[in-house]
C-alpha cells in the first residue's frame, strides 16, 4: 500500500511540486505519479480494480512508460513525429503488459489505469493522456484544459446530448470507454503540442482533483499560489473539501 506522497524539485527553467493522498473515502491510494529529475517527462496515473490491482496497474504504467520513453526518445534531438511515435509506443507497451497481467493473475483481473503526461523535448511540450486524468495550462491567468476525458459523459457532451454542467453530476461521469488495460487503451494519444513561455503553469491530475475542484477553483488556486508545491497542496485540499471521493493527485509545473 502506497503512503501519501509529496515532492518538489527544479531542473533548468522548470520547477515543480507534486502531492498524492488517499483521501477521505478510500482505504488505499491507487494513484501514482512520476517526475523525471531532469524534467524530461511528468506522469500521473489513476488505477482501478479490486484488491490491490489498481495500485499494480498505475505503478506498472508509470514504470513501463518512463522506461520505454528513455529508449525511444532522444530528449535533445528527436523531431516531433519521432516523439509522438515514441509516446504512443510507450503507452501501447504499458497497455499490453497491463492486459497480459490481468489475464494471467486472477487477482489482477479487469485491472486498469488512466495516464496523463507531459513529455519535454527540445523545449517543446507534448501533453496528452488516456482516460480521465487531465492536463491543464494556466497562461496569462487563464486556465485551459489540454486533454480530453475518455468518459461516457464527455462523449455525450460532444454529441450535444448533455451540457458540460450536466456532466459534472451525471451518473456516468466516472465511467470510461478507454483506459490502459483495454483493447482501446493502446491507440494513438494525439498529444497537444506547444512551446511554453515564461510564466506558464501546467497541472496534471487524477480525477480526484477535477471531481472536487471545478475549473474556476483550479484557476483561482494556480493564480494565487506561485510556489508549485504549495499550489499542489492547496488544490488537493480544495478537492478534498469539495467532496472528492477518490484518491487525489496533483503535479504543478512552473516555467520560470
Amino acid at each position: 500500500m502506497q503512503a501519501d506522497q509529496k515532492i518538489h524539485g527544479r531542473a533548468g527553467k522548470y520547477r515543480w511540486g507534486a502531492v498524492s493522498i488517499t483521501g477521505n473515502f478510500r482505504e488505499n491510494n491507487e494513484d501514482r505519479f512520476l517526475v523525471d529529475p531532469a524534467a524530461r517527462f511528468f506522469l500521473v496515473a489513476d488505477g482501478m480494480g479490486g484488491q490491490s490491482a489498481g495500485e499494480k496497474a498505475s505503478a506498472l504504467a508509470v514504470e513501463l512508460i518512463s522506461d520505454r520513453l528513455e529508449v525511444l526518445v532522444d530528449f535533445q534531438r528527436s523531431p516531433s513525429n519521432i516523439v509522438i511515435d515514441g509516446i504512443d509506443k510507450s503507452i501501447n507497451h504499458a497497455n499490453a503488459e497491463i492486459m497480459a497481467l490481468g489475464e494471467l493473475e486472477p487477482s489482477c483481473k479487469n485491472m486498469g489505469t488512466t495516464v496523463t503526461f507531459i513529455v519535454v523535448v527540445k523545449g517543446e511540450f507534448f501533453i496528452g493522456g488516456v482516460g480521465d486524468s487531465r492536463g491543464y495550462l494556466l497562461r496569462n491567468k487563464k486556465l485551459q484544459q489540454l486533454t480530453e476525458d475518455h468518459s461516457l459523459t464527455q462523449a455525450l457532451v460532444k454529441a450535444g446530448t448533455i451540457t458540460a454542467e450536466d456532466a459534472r453530476s451525471h451518473r456516468y461521469r466516472n465511467v470510461l470507454y478507454r483506459y490502459l488495460g483495454t483493447k482501446e487503451g493502446g491507440s494513438a494519444t494525439d498529444p497537444t503540442r506547444l512551446v511554453p513561455t515564461q510564466g506558464d503553469r501546467f497541472m496534471l491530475c487524477s480525477d480526484g482533483v477535477s471531481d472536487g475542484a471545478p475549473a474556476d477553483m483550479i484557476e483561482k488556486v494556480l493564480n494565487q499560489y506561485d510556489d508549485p508545491l504549495i499550489a499542489a497542496e492547496k488544490l488537493v485540499a480544495a478537492a478534498q473539501q469539495g467532496g472528492s471521493k477518490d484518491n487525489i493527485t496533483c503535479v504543478v509545473l512552473n516555467v520560470e
